[in-house]
């Protein structure tokens, strides 16, 4: 007796575990004849029948029962197959698409990422930055990093570090104008901060060591939607700015800026955490995956055995902001019900950049999500 095909077996267990020939068909992506033929197929083969068919249903012959057993298992064990080949096979490869927004990408993401291409040499990346509305699905997005104050529904969102504001000045200005002891000095200070959507006039802080709160309203003097913008203005003498912390890193690293009111902390909406989202799936893709270790070396299970360590300085900040993390937040992925996919290609590393006034990617795709 000759070999069973292996397609027609494959197929008969889908018929009986989707309980009709069109549900398979439907199922499988084949037409209803299509999936007939397979089984009849099968059936001439072992020379014997499978299936009691009437007009409505379909009943298992006692033969029918354990050829469905020794079908599932091979389908099982194609799928394990699958699956090892995904995880083991090699290094990550192909092209992983990843969204932030234009001032995160710029200041803290970009940097990072040469590691990832050093790290995995048949990796290929296109990085697109935008302050619009994005959706994962149908610009072919793997994975989206954003600052959020509330997770997304719905996917698997990875907390990256916490984002805090601060509020700087040039040297030049404090020792011109003097730095302000206390909240309540900034409505008579010249500031220069984000002026739309949730960000306003209106400034919360809370003490450092008392946990006192205190609002105060900041006149418009001057507002920017690019805090970068309002680094650049700082930096040149033009008051006292309030900007994330990863815009004002390279400043205060070299001395063109100085921080105000440090025992002082900058609460919501000027806070929040910086997520990896992407779709959830029992296997995420090695590519995918490896995006992580940029910050999260430790996860054995996604490194290839010959992938090259990361540099010292770059596991020393990633110690640092993990440690910064809030409580509630464990370098375990977060998962949430949904489907969505991700597609490839192979071209070679790109960088896009547009903005707008849009302050929130879709709610299907991620919930509601601020862009700084």
């Amino acid at each position: 007796m000759q070999a069973a095909p292996l397609n027609a077996m494959a197929v008969f267990a889908r018929v009986v575990e989707c309980g009709s020939f069109s549900a398979a068909a439907q199922d499988l992506g084949m037409t209803p004849s299509a999936v007939s033929r397979h089984v009849s197929r099968l059936e001439a083969t072992l020379g014997a029948s499978l299936l009691q068919r009437t007009t409505r249903a379909f009943a298992l012959t006692d033969l029918g029962h354990a050829v469905y057993a020794a079908c599932a298992r091979m389908t099982a064990a194609a799928r394990e197959v699958t699956a090892l080949g995904t995880d083991h096979a090699g290094e990550p490869h192909g092209v992983l698409r990843v969204s932030a927004s234009v001032v995160f990408g710029q200041a803290w993401l970009a940097p990072r990422l040469p590691a990832l291409l050093a790290r995995y040499p048949a990796l290929e990346l296109q990085l697109t930055l935008a302050d619009r509305m994005v959706d994962l699905v149908e610009e072919g997005l793997d994975v989206a990093i954003r600052i959020a104050r509330e997770l997304p529904p719905g996917l698997v969102a990875r907390p990256l570090r916490e984002v805090r504001y601060q509020l700087v000045a040039s040297p030049a200005w404090l020792r011109l104008h003097g730095a302000p002891k206390r909240p309540e000095d900034l409505p008579r200070t010249r500031c220069l901060y984000l002026g739309y959507g949730a960000f306003g006039e209106r400034w919360s802080l809370r003490h450092k060591a008392s946990g006192d709160d205190v609002t105060v309203r900041v006149p418009p003097r001057f507002t920017l939607n690019n805090s970068m913008a309002i680094v650049a203005m700082v930096e040149r003498d033009a008051g006292i700015g309030l900007v994330p912390d990863f815009s004002a890193a390279a400043g205060l690293a070299d001395g063109r800026l100085a921080t105000v009111l440090d025992d002082w902390e900058i609460l919501e909406p000027y806070s929040g955490t910086a997520y990896a989202v992407y779709t959830p799936t029992r296997h995420v893709p090695p590519k995918v995956r490896a995006l992580s270790t940029i910050w999260w070396p430790r996860r054995r299970s996604i490194e290839p055995a010959a992938s090259r360590p990361l540099p010292a300085a770059a596991q020393a900040e990633q110690t640092r902001y993990t440690a910064r993390l809030p409580r509630q937040f464990s370098p375990q992925f977060t998962v949430m019900p949904s489907c969505m996919t991700t597609r490839s290609s192979t071209r070679r590393p790109t960088l896009g950049a547009s903005a707008s006034k849009s302050l929130m990617v879709s709610t299907r795709t991620f919930g509601v999500l601020y862009h700084w």
